[in-house]
């Protein structure tokens, strides 16, 4: 038997089966099940438009296509029938399971007609085949050769007792099965469906069914599924696979973004306390200039990415919250001048741990993979370390400007991984990089061949591959605790374009004055990757590359799915600013959850994403904080896959700030 291909549920017939099907028939809507699972990614599914094409090659009039997540939701998808069933419609063709061509046939007068059949080895669906409603329960047995067509959208497999395919038995009783007398007899059901749609005649002159059971049988499907499911959270639980849309830029190399005329630098671009202004306005400051210095133990200091005059200290717009925080403005002089402090060290094989972690914190180098958290902080780990875990996924659809910093900078950023090393202890190198990347792998495993304790581990591309506690778990089979962080199993998790910070501040003596960014989006006209300098306004950068195409002015800076959406593109870019993404919005208003249980199925950190919605809704913070939504770590997987489009994440954020100001308030 040929191997089975993830989830499987259905396939489109053939067009050899579905052209004598459309004779005589005119009229048609195309209705189609998205997914069940499939690897869970969102695209619409391919099998409703194979079918619309072959129904056009016919001669055919198509009234329209509805595509509905879920379509054996009764519920959902009588919502979405109501009002999508466009004029003209005279025949409907489900293109989906059994269980979603009889659910359509029991909404609709109108004939309804299986376009697929259930089960195929090439098909990509499926999650469960059971079905249940309040009246009765149904299954698809994924037989292989549905009967629907015949019968009306009432499958005689698994509504008749005796699963007869040619007709009733002549035992039934008042309606009843003579087997089971709690059960309507089926044929009864299907002969008064088809004398409704006046279809009594298609059972006369068609051929003798017979039931092939050599086809797949449900309890195989079944054990299938189990086996693919466990295939799938190979790994880590959860995740997923959305469009990666790399292709726009992945190819193109960084270039040194055009020194920005004006910078406006935040004091806090990191997590912790703000930094403390070192300078006022008028004055006049050189490149990599230190200009504020760390507010506190978990803090920064802040530089100069030009050289200029300060022009004022003030509130401006922070990119990552949408509030005003104290900026340091300098009007750029052109010239660029560096200040003295840059200059390489002296004698790099003879720094401490604590010279290193001094340097670093001197330099002002943070988390760069978007959280920003104090590197010098992370370092000085109160419990040993016995691997540091270098992040290369990059896991975000659209960004590739990591992708392009170990392909550029390859060097700097094994040597940033060595200082790492040296300055926690630790023996053990890794750098992971999903496959995605194989040149980027391919590289890194050149560089390291004579690199005793480092290694290069090619990791599976999925979302949210490169969360820290995800990559442990991958790479090195360990769990962080709930609440817990790396340092509790040993572990530090830098990001690839901290490492090359790290390798510049020892190497050159140079503070993170500049960082990678893409600039993507199917609205952006000139995609890149650039080195961009802090403070250098979004606007700006978007201008350089062509503006933006389309109406509207949405932009998000990082990634689609953990990116934050601006209201106003008069913001600067920051240390964690990895992408700047301008790609069409979504509109679909959200609808009343179905309990699917798909964003169960894809929560990373093993959540029960469902309910937070309905708990926010209600100011039930006492039962957001006992289904651990602190442990939620935002990736948005969540509001991704829901096919009500629910803003799952809003309602976990808005819980979580709301439970830490409760705390406080103790």
């Amino acid at each position: 038997m040929s191997e089975l291909v993830d989830y499987t549920k259905y396939r489109l017939k053939t067009g050899d089966e579905l052209i004598p099907l459309l004779e005589g028939k005119d009229g048609l809507l195309a209705v189609a099940c998205n997914k069940c699972f499939k690897e869970f990614t969102a695209e619409d599914e391919q099998d409703c438009f194979e079918f619309t094409k072959i129904a056009y090659g016919q001669g055919k009039t198509v009234t329209g296509a509805l595509i509905v997540d879920f379509l054996c939701n009764e519920t959902l998808t009588k919502q979405k029938m109501q009002n999508g069933i466009p004029d003209g419609t005279q025949n409907i063709f489900v293109v989906a399971c059994g269980l979603g061509i009889q659910t359509v046939a029991g909404i609709s007068d109108l004939p309804v007609y299986a376009a697929a059949d259930s089960v195929s080895f090439e098909g990509r669906h499926g999650m469960a085949l059971n079905y249940k409603s309040k009246t009765k329960k149904s299954m698809c047995e994924a037989c292989g050769q549905c009967f629907l067509n015949y019968t009306g959208g009432i499958c005689p497999i698994v509504d008749c007792s005796k699963s007869l395919v040619n007709g009733q038995c002549g035992g039934s009783k008042d309606g009843k099965c003579e087997v089971d007398k709690e059960k309507d007899c089926a044929w009864e059901a299907i002969f008064g469906r088809l004398d409704a749609q006046n279809r009594a005649g298609i059972m006369s002159g068609a051929p003798v069914q017979l039931r092939d059971y050599s086809k797949n049988n449900h309890k195989f499907i079944n054990d299938f599924v189990k086996n693919a499911r466990e295939k799938r959270l190979d790994g880590y639980y959860g995740g997923l696979h959305p469009s990666e849309y790399k292709d726009l830029s992945e190819h193109l190399p960084l270039k040194a973004f055009p020194l920005p005329k004006t910078v406006v630098i935040p004091l806090s671009q990191h997590t912790g306390a703000p930094a403390t202004p070192l300078v006022g306005a008028g004055d006049h400051v050189r490149t990599g200039q230190k200009i504020g210095e760390p507010g506190g133990f978990v803090s920064a200091a802040i530089h100069a990415s030009v050289s200029g005059v300060v022009a004022a200290i003030e509130p401006r717009r922070h990119p990552g919250t949408g509030l005003d925080v104290l900026s340091v403005i300098i009007e750029s002089d052109g010239r660029d001048e560096p200040d003295g402090s840059i200059k390489p060290c002296d004698n790099i094989d003879g720094l401490s741990a604590d010279d290193i972690i001094s340097i670093i914190r001197e330099k002002g180098i943070v988390g760069m993979g978007g959280a920003g958290f104090p590197t010098s902080v992370k370092l000085k780990s109160p419990k040993p370390i016995d691997t540091v875990l270098l992040n290369g996924c990059e896991c975000e659809p659209f960004l590739t400007a990591d992708h392009r910093v170990m392909l550029e900078f390859a060097d700097d950023v094994v040597f940033g991984l060595g200082i790492l090393l040296k300055a926690t202890g630790a023996g053990t190198g890794i750098i992971a990089v999903e496959d995605n990347k194989p040149d980027a792998l391919e590289l890194m495993r050149a560089k390291t061949l004579d690199k005793p304790g480092i290694e290069v581990l090619a990791v599976k591309t999925k979302y949210p591959q490169g969360a820290e506690k995800m990559l442990i778990k991958r790479a090195l089979g360990r769990k962080v605790p709930s609440g817990g962080l790396p340092l509790d199993v040993g572990v530090i998790v830098s990001n690839i374009s901290t490492a090359k910070a790290i390798s510049d501040a020892i190497r050159n003596g140079a503070p993170l004055i500049e960082r990678a960014v893409t600039v993507t989006g199917n609205r952006i006209k000139t995609p890149g990757n650039y080195l961009v300098r802090i403070g250098t306004p979004v606007k700006d950068i978007i201008e350089y590359c062509g503006g933006l195409t389309g109406g509207g002015t949405a932009v998000k800076l990082g990634g689609p799915m953990m990116g934050i959406e601006q209201s106003c593109l008069d913001v600067p870019v920051i240390k964690g600013t990895n992408g700047i993404l301008a790609a069409e919005p979504s509109a679909t208003e959200p609808s009343p959850c179905i309990r699917c249980g798909r964003c169960v199925d894809v929560c990373p950190m093993e959540l029960l994403p469902l309910y937070y919605p309905q708990y926010a809704g209600k100011s039930n913070w006492g039962g957001m904080k006992e289904k651990s939504v602190k442990d939620c770590i935002e990736c948005g997987c969540c509001d991704f896959i829901c096919s009500s489009k629910i803003p799952i994440r809003d309602a976990i954020k808005l819980g979580k700030k709301t439970i830490a100001g409760l705390e406080r308030g103790k």
